[in-house]
């Protein structure tokens, strides 16, 4: 299990160089032929050194033989073999071939030896008459799955005769002139810590300047085997620090699990290349071209790909990277597929000569062409885009020198390190952020055409949105495996730095719309900003420009067509494009390892673990539970040097306690091994510790799970062959971003079945429920689904097209939008073109363009068909009264009337709805419906298309049903309602809801500082909006796949949530994120209260299960300090006032004192015949000392006395309820949710109707019926005392904001 044992600095440590028997050959060549000039020689592995270097014991080799990492053995062979494969006598050739020749060196599996000669030579093996400077340079080896390896090579020069046994002639006198030959040092380590390891190689590099060649090997071999005792930090911001003398060593952490290392200086590319070359390299790049890059220093070709695929993140290279190319290997260059290369800069004439279509890129002079032409032909990134990133470059400080000349100069060269250090991370940072940005900017609106539930991807309607001259660039993209990777990660919904910045850099018209599902439509603030700052003749729309020709003498606003509003320069807060983009860093903290031991024998080694063991231990005491990060990087460090010290149990133990600290750094593999390890003596031992028996019987749980491959298929969408049945009409619907609601796609698929039952069996539909084949099920055929698709899709492209004159736009709201509008007809107002927007209609005149308000829909009294004289014939006329002017409006709409009847009654009943149930969602939905019944009627077009698309006219079917009349009581004491599923197809229900007040210490951000409301949906997924906006700040956070039961909200920043599969979650309020868990629970968890009387540092939360098992925990540290468990059925929740526990069980409501033994237990008494058996609520009053329950199947509300609980004093009847589902109180009000009656007085449309129920605690009467929900109510929470929140089942799903009174 190579993936399972403690990562380490070092993987392999390789002497490469030319064997003493050529030298001995050079030597006499020269000496015969007395040349002294340059010779290349045959570079060959002269050692491996790769881990372990110390003993063990026999059973400790045993198990790590059995356990370990698989390596694969690098045979040395004979003297007759091949010199690159033959041993030198340094290296115990001699002894060798006295035991047959051979011998097993162990030797990482992903290091390719035959080719690690070429590469750390790459230029040649090279014999000198004089000594040259020691060279560096740095390799990255990819495997065939994208693995990486990373190495640093150092390049030395030595005497030959110093390499070799002394030469003598046969007069025994030396001939040999002093020549010398360089030899490398190749450092190998999975992490591309290229700064860190050329560091470590620079100190080994003066050991070897004064050592002798006999002792250079156990000098090498020295320096290996201290690398490997150099643990590799995890994800965060703890760094560590060691010593190789005379240097201090720094080997940075990952910023997270979803980030590589960097450990080289970013900001190379900038001293190379101009912002706007840059640009084109990384244009290069994203479209996946044969790209090679130049260069007269080695070193600079690894350093400079690494940072331009850094640069790219988190987009992900997937083709063939080979940074250094040697030599003898020009011949990759040949590869028909993209690639990513470097050469030396000595081949480009070559390379250019000999290959087509490469992109050559000369960092040295900071040029680029092609290998056919001198300029790069291809697609430039979208400009926008690119002036953003370049005008963030100019404010990068690349000159360290000029950035530090105002300092003190440095006496010490650990400070001077450490300040440039600083400088570089700061650096970094900016430069990464600018990336990101910039890949933000070219991508950020691909999320507005995924369809997150089938996984696809909509790429055409997405190049449609694109400028004309961007669309060749994003065409390109598209294409690539870059992108299509890029594609994986949104739609796993992953919560990338790209998703972070993203959501971050939202507009607050971007918030709104996620709101809201409408359809797509520009609105006139949209409009307004893609005016051109200059009065521009454009073109009109086909319905606006034929009708309305005198428009054109006006001055008409233009906008340049599916210009997306989000690409407007991202800046910070307050900030203009091109301001301060400096940010600081997070801060870190360094952890020092010990010294190296000076010996290197088993039990050194084990001495210097123990040592760093004992200075973590000191490290955690110090940080407890101030900072919980910082602390799980300590416990996962620790319990990787336990691993190496075969201390089974306490590293089981310090990974444990990574589910209270982070366990996005919990390594599952290294766990399980370590589990599997384990002897019988240590089993029994933790099977007596509680905390480690929980974590083996949850790893054996999870590893018993069958395996689920994720599904990381991508989609393009495409129209259906086949004719389509209900479930597969849904599908296609869904996938092409119509609609996402399943009953609204239901009433689409009947509407165009419906067709076939007048006899219409043309080619536009095929349905089997024609009477000769009736029973057979509905379908759809392709065509019609094809013409009804194109038909919706230019509604919405004509909707872009639509250009209002400025007097129209200043008269209608920013976020209005035009979504139909008539033919030119005549109005009781004139001639014009009738409007329609969200909010109101409105008249075009014609002639001079005029605007003229027909009526908001709120206004509307009644629309009816009438029809006028003309001529010899009447003609259909719609006739509109209104609230808003006394005269009727009357519009001859000719064959349009039956259309925009249906049209206008749908709106009206929708905005009717949504004023009286306080949800804009239902408008929204009247919106759809209209635009579908519009499509439709245009699909069909034969005389029944109406009859047909009024299936679509859901709200207009209700107002004629069911009088939509909402109580008055309920009208004024509701504020809102919001739809917290609106992201998914159907309605979930709400399980819980809890309201945090806002943060003003927090980190100033405004997300922070506003109150939040948190509901958890079902499957484990929490949703969260901004208390004060309602806008969605997070749509699912993913807390495993049980529902969830409760919640609750701490001071230090913590929501605890309780769930079904037993654990408890803990939610950091900053992040968004789920990080730690508490799993002490071995049922369902049920309840979750703080005790408020504590001091706020030191809270006291408590917990149970469905078992009976209460615990107390101490909020700040996480653990458990009291737990007691409750003889019960079935304990549902609990609360705690004046330190006294009362807990809810199924049989009784039971007060446990501060010792937590029982004081009284209220019991249903036996007489109550109309009682339940069981509880499932109740609130307690201390002041008065009352308990209020309440019983799932109950229509009453019992009130007892504490100092007399056989009997309820008080019965409360609860009108229009079949049972009670929770409670809350509110101050002088107990709040109470309820089940629906299902009899016709409990019915709205078919639908079960809840009801909040507002009782008085000092009359004991039911003050108010609230109805805003159409299945049982299932949380209730409290907003500060202002606000009750109500969320109901997923028949309704919605949530309900109340205000209290």
């Amino acid at each position: 299990m190579a993936d399972s044992l403690p990562p380490a600095l070092l993987e392999a440590c390789v002497v490469v160089g030319a064997s003493s028997d050529k030298l001995q050959e050079i030597c006499q060549t020269i000496n015969d032929d007395e040349t002294l000039e340059h010779l290349l020689l045959e570079p060959e592995v002269l050692s491996v050194l790769a881990p372990p270097f110390v003993s063990r014991t026999q059973a400790e080799s045993e198990m790590l033989r059995s356990h370990g990492k698989l390596r694969r053995s690098f045979i040395r062979k004979k003297r007759e073999l091949p010199p690159s494969a033959a041993p030198t006598p340094s290296q115990g050739g001699e002894e060798a071939g006295r035991r047959g020749g051979i011998e097993d060196v162990s030797v990482p599996k992903n290091i390719d030896l035959m080719a690690l000669p070429q590469l750390c030579f790459p230029g040649g093996l090279q014999v000198t008459s004089e000594q040259k400077e020691e060279q560096f340079h740095f390799l990255v080896f990819t495997d065939i799955l994208g693995n990486k390896t990373h190495g640093v090579v150092m390049q030395c020069y030595r005497p030959i005769l110093e390499g070799m046994s002394l030469y003598r002639n046969s007069r025994g006198s030396s001939k040999c002139p002093k020549l010398f030959c360089a030899y490398s040092i190749c450092v190998i380590s999975k992490h591309p810590y290229f700064t860190a390891l050329k560091d470590c190689l620079s100190c080994l590099l003066i050991q070897l300047r004064t050592c002798r060649l006999s002792d250079m090997e156990e000098r090498v071999k020295e320096f290996a085997a201290k690398l490997t005792l150099v643990p590799i930090p995890p994800p965060g911001q703890l760094h560590l620090m060691f010593t190789i003398r005379p240097l201090t060593i720094i080997l940075p952490s990952r910023e997270d699990k979803d980030h590589p290392v960097i450990d080289l200086d970013l900001h190379l590319p900038f001293l190379c290349f101009r912002p706007q070359q840059l640009l084109q390299v990384l244009s290069c790049l994203l479209q996946e071209q044969r790209v090679v890059l130049f260069s007269a220093d080695w070193a600079r070709l690894t350093l400079m790909a690494e940072s331009l695929l850094l640069f790219l993140q988190p987009l992900l290279w997937q083709h063939p990277y080979v940074p250094v190319l040697a030599k003898g290997m020009l011949d990759f260059l040949m590869a028909p597929t993209a690639f990513l290369m470097g050469c030396h800069l000595s081949h480009f004439a070559d390379v250019s000569a000999e290959t087509d279509d490469l992109i050559l890129i000369n960092i040295d002079n900071g040029s680029l062409s092609t290998s056919t032409f001198d300029t790069v032909n291809l697609p430039d990134i979208p400009p926008v885009a690119a002036h953003c990133f370049t005008q963030r470059c100019k404010l990068l400080r690349i000159h360290f020198d000029l950035d530090q000349c105002h300092h003190a100069s440095c006496t010490d060269i650990s400070e001077q390190r450490a300040q440039r250090r600083t400088w570089q991370r700061s650096l970094n940072n900016d430069i990464q952020r600018i990336a990101l940005e910039l890949i933000v900017n070219i991508f950020r609106d691909v999320s507005s055409h995924l369809n997150y539930e089938h996984r696809v991807f909509h790429s055409e309607e997405f190049l449609k949105t694109r400028e004309p001259a961007e669309q060749l660039f994003y065409k390109k993209v598209l294409e690539t495996h870059i992108f299509h990777s890029f594609l994986k990660d949104r739609l796993n919904r992953n919560m990338d730095s790209f998703a972070r910045m993203e959501l971050s850099t939202r507009s607050e018209m971007q918030k709104m719309k996620a709101m809201v599902e409408a359809p797509h439509r520009p609105t006139m603030q949209q409009i307004q900003a893609r005016r051109k700052g200059s009065i521009t003749e454009t073109r009109l729309s086909k319905r606006l420009g034929m009708s309305l020709p005198n428009l054109r003498e006006d001055k008409i606003i233009g906008f340049q067509r599916n210009t997306p509003l989000s690409k407007i320069l991202i800046s910070d807060p307050g900030e203009t494009p091109g301001v301060n983009i400096h940010t600081t860093p997070k801060p870190i903290k360094v952890f020092k390892l010990p010294d190296f031991p000076a010996s290197l024998s088993f039990h050194s080694v084990q001495s210097y673990y123990i040592e760093l063991i004992q200075q973590l231990g000191k490290a955690i005491f110090s940080v407890q539970s101030e900072n919980s990060a910082m602390l799980a990087r300590y416990y996962y460090l620790r319990g990787l040097i336990n691993t190496l010290c075969s201390r089974r149990l306490d590293a089981l133990s310090d990974f444990q306690n990574l589910n209270k600290t982070d366990t996005a750094i919990f390594p599952t593999s290294l766990v399980t091994w370590l589990i599997d390890s384990l002897q019988r003596d240590e089993r029994q031992q933790a099977q007596r510790r509680p905390e480690l028996k929980r974590l083996i019987l949850k790893v054996k749980t999870d590893n018993e799970k069958p395996l689920v491959e994720p599904d990381d298929h991508v989609k393009k969408f495409q129209l259906p062959c086949k004719p389509l049945y209900q479930e597969e009409f849904m599908r296609c619907v869904q996938e092409c971003r119509i609609v996402r609601d399943v009953a609204t796609i239901q009433r689409l698929f009947d509407a165009l079945t419906d067709n076939c039952k007048i006899g219409c069996l043309c080619l536009y539909l095929v349905a089997y429920a024609h009477p000769s084949v009736r029973g057979q099920p509905k379908q759809v055929d392709p065509e019609l689904f094809r013409v009804f698709y194109t038909f919706w899709k230019e509604m919405e492209a004509e909707a872009q097209d639509v250009n209002l004159p400025s007097d129209v736009i200043d008269r209608l709201d920013n976020n209005e939008c035009v979504y139909k509008l008539s033919s030119c007809v005549k109005t009781s107002h004139g001639v014009g073109k009738i409007a329609m927007t969200q909010k109101r209609l409105f008249l075009l005149t014609e002639g001079r363009p005029g605007f003229l308000e027909i009526t908001k829909f709120r206004d509307i009294q009644e629309v009816k068909i009438t029809s006028v004289p003309f001529l010899l014939v009447r003609i259909p006329s719609l006739r509109i009264q209104t609230s808003s002017r006394p005269e009727v409006f009357e519009a001859n709409l000719k064959t349009e009337t039956e259309l925009w009847n249906l049209v206008i009654k749908e709106m009206w009943a929708g905005r009717k709805m949504a004023d009286q149930h306080k949800d804009p969602q239902y408008m929204t939905q009247a919106l759809t419906n209209v635009l579908l019944i519009d499509a439709v009627t245009g699909c069909l077009q034969n005389q029944r298309s109406i009859t047909a698309a009024a299936k679509l006219a859901y709200f207009n079917k209700i107002r004629q049903e069911v009088p939509m009349i909402v109580p008055k009581t309920t009208s004024e004491t509701l504020k809102h309602k919001i739809n917290p599923s609106l992201d998914l197809a159907e309605p979930q229900t709400v399980h819980v809801l809890l309201y945090t007040p806002g943060q003003l210490t927090g980190t100033g951000k405004v997300g922070d500082m506003n109150p939040k409301l948190w509901v958890a949906l079902s499957g484990g997924k929490v949703v969260v909006f901004d208390a004060a906006s309602w806008s969605m700040l997070q749509d699912c956070i993913q807390l495993g796949q049980s529902q969830l039961n409760c919640m609750i909200g701490l001071v230090q920043e913590q929501v605890w949530i309780g769930s079904q599969d037993s654990v408890i979650y803990i939610i950091d309020t900053h992040s968004m994120s789920s990080n730690k868990q508490l799993t002490e629970h071995r049922h369902e968890v049920t309840g979750l209260a703080v005790d408020a009387s504590n001091q706020p540092n030191s809270l006291l939360t408590y917990s149970c299960s469905r078992d009976g098992m209460i615990l107390q925990w101490d909020s700040s540290s996480l653990k458990v300090k009291r737990q007691f468990l409750l003889s019960c059925d079935y304990l549902s929740s609990i609360q705690i006032h004046n330190s006294a526990l009362w807990c809810c069980c199924g049989d009784g409501i039971v007060e446990l004192k501060k010792s937590w033994t029982p004081q009284r237990k209220i019991t249903l008494h036996t007489d109550l015949q109309s009682m339940p058996s069981s509880f499932s609520s109740f609130i307690y009053i201390p002041e008065r000392r009352q308990l209020w329950t309440g019983c799932a199947d109950s229509v009453e509300l019992c009130l007892w006395r504490t100092n007399n609980h056989r009997h309820p004093f008080k019965i409360i009847s609860l009108p229009g309820s079949s049972g009670v589902t929770c409670m809350i109180r509110v101050k002088d009000q107990i709040w109470v949710g309820c089940h629906g009656r299902s009899d016709a007085g409990g019915q709205c449309n078919g639908q079960l109707s809840s009801q909040v129920l507002v009782v008085d605690i000092e009359s004991h009467t039911v003050a108010k019926e609230l109805q805003a929900h159409s299945d049982s109510i299932q949380t209730l929470c409290s907003a500060e005392d202002r606000y009750v929140l109500s969320g109901s089942a997923r028949r309704d799903g919605k949530i309900a904001i109340w205000k209290v009174e």
